[in-house]
């Protein structure tokens, strides 16, 4: 076979995410491709979290409700999870609440126990998943020193014991069972593993981000924190805020003195921030904001999944101004579209959000390597004041030259309430419509330069598939799964405005089908909204879990037929 599906269970705390971590360093050392996913609750400690794991001699993307070996550092997951569990899946661990698949009882706490802490566990799990897929124990027993050294020679040698006894609990269970192995792949490759929150930090840095504010909310945390850690290297400026109104407003602040600011946050916190996005437009300051989607409303289901939060991003701050959204839906796109929303914030001097969420985030595959991105100067997009400068001249395109306090001999004024060219407060009405419509303007400039969105699949398709976002990956491969022609998938990246020619692809097909992890279908409603096309047909999901590609694939075929 060419793929195996390991589902990783147990409580928070447990070290779950130690046994995903090794396995995914030595299988990708080894040759093999990964990809990764969780699920979990919102509790530092206990609760039933899990990690999916796919390993395979070929590249892999997406979720899948496969599970080839179960491990069960944790039985009270089982209930939740027994529809997923077949005939022919491999359950490892306590498994008295199991009432299919094959069962192999394993007690990792006693093992952990007689090795001196069941904090071992997670090691002596390790130890019999690399044993039944055939990995050579001297590899991960290099591992072991660079992942547990700093916490001295003892810990990493009872490390390795437990690394032993779960080797030779997996010969054992290997002796009575066997497992399926994924295909050895062609030589090794030197791929890297990044995650949603990485990439979306990699090319925030590669715009040439220097001041990041925050507090902090699941799932937009882990961008944050990369940024923290890159701080000193990369020389950003990263501020906990007290909350997130003080957070947007610091960005705003930094923005107005030249900086290249962001915004980081997820549904709860950003309409906290709304007002700010009103300033932003007003004042015409620069921002990217990061909001890292979950399901809602109020704090909903704070560490799951879902596209929900598009209308809040289109429609949030009061008055008319214009704004861009992105939505990146692979690892890559993730890299350049951040950098891109940087570069997007300074041309038009508005507000450009970047749409992501938990499912993005937490997932993560390897990729051949980074891609080059030459990194933004400090003062891009700025220009050198003169005496008489107007912060808000009017243009014929609506984009005024922006000037930064200091740098040059003119002032820069700007304000909050309505202003004419000089950045003087005014409620001349002549002077209020003027301005109204010289920003409305960027929006005919931003619309001409909106890229199309991909496409994919038969160019002579009769039905048309429409997604966005996180949902990229599975689309495709449940597309592949159902072995009908005919198929073809546009894809957004940019949702607002929207980019090219969108109703040609529309009218062309037979059927069209929209595809979002949402209940109502937003983004359909906003292309209905743009073109004047309804996209009548719709597969949504809202429990708090994304697609997976068996899903996928079922609900297509459905619809198909």
């Amino acid at each position: 076979m060419d793929d195996i599906s390991i589902l990783i269970t147990g409580q928070a705390g447990q070290g779950i995410q130690t046994v995903e971590t090794l396995l995914s360093d030595i299988f990708l050392g080894q040759g093999y491709h990964v990809f990764a996913t969780k699920e979990y609750m919102s509790r530092v400690r206990g609760g039933s979290n899990s990690t999916g794991l796919r390993v395979s001699s070929r590249p892999v993307r997406a979720c899948t409700d496969r599970i080839d070996i179960l491990l069960a550092l944790d039985r009270e997951i089982l209930k939740r999870i027994s529809d997923r569990i077949s005939a022919s899946t491999l359950v490892i661990g306590e498994t008295g609440q199991c009432r299919s698949g094959i069962m192999e009882n394993v007690d990792f706490r006693a093992i952990a126990s007689k090795i001196g802490n069941p904090v071992f566990s997670n090691v002596v799990a390790t130890g019999v998943i690399l044993s039944l897929l055939e990995i050579d124990p001297a590899v991960p027993s290099r591992h072991m020193e660079s992942v547990f050294g700093r916490k001295g020679a003892d810990i990493v040698g009872k490390n390795l014991k437990a690394l032993e006894e779960g080797y030779r609990e997996g010969a054992g269970i290997k002796g009575r069972v066997s497992p399926p192995v994924p295909d050895r792949p062609d030589g090794k490759r030197k791929g890297i593993l990044v995650n949603g929150s990485q990439a979306i930090g990699m090319g925030a840095i590669a715009g040439g981000c220097n001041f990041i504010s925050a507090y902090p909310m699941s799932p937009s945390t882990g961008v944050f924190t990369y940024l923290a850690g890159k701080g000193r290297e990369e020389s950003i400026v990263t501020e906990q805020a007290e909350d997130e109104i003080s957070a947007i407003n610091m960005v705003l602040g930094a923005s107005y003195a030249g900086a290249r600011a962001m915004a980081n946050t997820s549904g709860g916190g950003f309409a906290l921030m709304e007002e700010g996005v009103s300033l932003a437009g007003m004042a015409e300051i620069p921002v990217v904001i990061h909001i890292a989607q979950r399901p809602g409303p109020a704090t909903g289901l704070p560490t799951r999944t879902e596209q929900g939060d598009l209308n809040l991003a289109l429609y949030s701050g009061h008055g008319e101004f214009p704004r861009i959204i992105l939505a990146p839906g692979t690892i890559e796109e993730g890299i350049s579209l951040s950098k891109r929303a940087f570069d997007l914030a300074s041309s038009y001097q508005s507000p450009v959000f970047i749409l992501t969420d938990q499912y993005y985030l937490d997932s993560y595959y390897d990729i051949a390597s980074l891609p080059v991105i030459e990194k933004k100067a400090y003062g891009e997009g700025v220009v050198r004041t003169k005496k008489g400068y107007k912060r808000y001249l009017l243009t014929e395109n609506g984009i005024s030259p922006r000037g930064i306090p200091g740098y040059g001999e003119g002032l820069v004024r700007i304000d909050s309430d309505e202003h004419d060219e000089d950045g003087f407060i005014t409620e001349d009405m002549d002077t209020r419509k003027r301005m109204v419509e010289k920003r409305w303007k960027k929006l005919d400039t931003m619309k001409k330069e909106a890229p199309e969105p991909g496409f994919f699949g038969d160019r002579e398709y009769r039905i048309l598939l429409v997604g966005w976002g996180s949902t990229y990956h599975i689309i495709r491969e449940a597309m592949e799964r159902t072995g009908i022609g005919g198929l073809g998938f546009l894809h957004f990246s940019q949702l607002y405005p929207l980019g090219g020619d969108v109703i040609k692809y529309l009218e062309r097909a037979e059927k069209v089908i929209g595809i979002e992890n949402n209940l109502t279908g937003q983004f359909a409603d906003l292309i209905a909204r743009e073109t004047g096309f309804r996209i009548g047909r719709r597969i949504t999901k809202y429990n708090g879990l994304p697609f997976s590609v068996e899903e996928m694939k079922e609900l297509l075929l459905k619809e198909i037929k």
